[in-house]
């Protein structure tokens, strides 16, 4: 027998560690406009380069190019805008709050506003997102009230969860915002088994599901990939590759795929990637996946590549696994400065005019903190009474949810 050399594993890597310097010259992005947008009813096998390439509509102009930027009216851009602003308003304080001991946790979408608050454009009432802890901005999008959302992360007299929930995984049903799970994954199964639900009943409603790189190791992810598939459930399957799951970088979840999009050719289900941080490429390409649902043609499969500017949460120190500096070189941009330069471009708006948006929305916000800070925070003022978690359980508590409670004297 000829002697062979030991097995070994590959182990992904990085490309840069604490210490080195980002260069991102290397990759290339297709120029903005250039990808071709299929009919709706496109055959899965006639778009597979979809899952390769990244489509994007803002250009460095700031000009909206090519046939994937739609006809949105300037004044639903302009909406668009003071959603992304808010929600990175939002963040600022309830970071700041954690900082100061009024809650225990919080994660911010800092970077990836554009994902969440394009997408909910495109959605009717009655559909129903399974989200992440990183799409806030579907419910900002949709009208809910920021004070809610804050009393919800304080777990406050005022919190719509009555305590029932940790800070940031909010719910709400007449929203279209399921109640996020901590264990993540599940969101995915969740997601086809309502849209299928929705199907099997005769309705019109489509479901959205959520979930970052890293999650899509899990084997929630594949199950409801074969689910959906094969009942051609009217689903929206979304991946956000912020480039980072926790502490390990996109390549380990990824494996040898090539692109997170690319998972979904295994299962006949057509799958793009588009530009993250590009708020009217989100827009026109949730409005083509939405669509293709709405029609029957069962699901897609959307990869959002865009970049984690943050910590995972606040119990995460970022600079421990990966360049401080590694944001400020990623080559996409901040969504709020691209969407702002291309109104400017258009000639509806303008640096001061933005400067006077950002001061509004600054007192917006910090007016709802008041509000509910006067409902109390982690440490202060009123919560939610104990006896509430035995209520909205069951339509008629079980008697052994009655014994319970009466032996705990609530």
């Amino acid at each position: 027998m000829p002697e062979r050399a030991p097995l070994s594993l590959q182990v992904p890597e990085p490309e840069w560690r604490p210490g080195d310097t980002p260069d991102y010259s290397h990759v290339n992005f297709p120029p903005a406009g250039s990808v071709d947008r299929p009919p709706v009813d496109a055959n899965p096998r006639d778009i597979r380069d979809l899952a390769y390439t990244i489509i994007r509509v803002l250009n460095r102009e700031g000009q909206a190019v090519g046939p994937w930027a739609g006809t949105p009216t300037d004044d639903e851009l302009l909406t668009g805008l003071r959603h992304m602003m808010t929600l990175r308003a939002f963040d600022a304080r309830m970071l700041q709050a954690q900082r100061q001991g009024k809650t225990s946790f919080y994660m911010q979408h800092l970077g990836e506003e554009a994902i969440s608050c394009a997408f909910r454009t495109a959605l009717s009432p009655g559909d129903m997102n399974f989200p992440t802890y990183r799409q806030a901005g579907l419910l900002i999008a949709g009208g809910y009230p920021i004070k809610d959302m804050m009393c919800q992360v304080y777990s406050n007299e005022g919190d719509p969860l009555k305590g029932r929930q940790l800070p940031v995984m909010y719910s709400s049903r007449k929203d279209g915002f399921f109640s996020i799970s901590g264990n993540l994954g599940t969101q995915y199964i969740q997601a086809v088994g309502w849209a299928m639900a929705s199907a099997i009943s005769n309705d019109t409603k489509i479901a959205a599901a959520w979930i970052g790189d890293g999650s899509t190791a899990e084997n929630d992810f594949h199950a409801a990939l074969v689910f959906a598939s094969t009942y051609k459930a009217p689903v929206v399957l979304n991946i956000v590759n912020n480039q980072w799951a926790i502490s390990t970088f996109q390549g380990i979840a990824r494996g040898g795929s090539g692109t997170f999009a690319s998972r979904g050719h295994g299962f006949g289900i057509p799958s793009l990637r588009v530009d993250g941080n590009d708020y009217l490429a989100v827009r026109g390409v949730a409005s083509w996946a939405i669509e293709r649902a709405r029609r029957n043609l069962g699901p897609t499969l959307v990869e959002y590549v865009t970049y984690r500017v943050g910590g995972h949460s606040t119990s995460d120190d970022p600079s421990a696994y990966r360049l401080k500096t590694e944001s400020d070189a990623w080559p996409l941009g901040d969504p709020i400065l691209r969407l702002k330069a291309h109104l400017i471009v258009g000639g509806v708006w303008s640096e001061e005019r933005h400067k006077q948006a950002e001061a509004e929305v600054r007192d917006t916000v910090i007016a709802a903190q008041r509000e509910a800070e006067a409902l109390g925070t982690l440490h202060s003022g009123g919560h939610p009474s104990a006896r509430d978690m035995f209520e909205d359980v069951y339509a008629t508590m079980p008697p052994h949810l009655i014994r319970q409670r009466h032996d705990a004297g609530i």
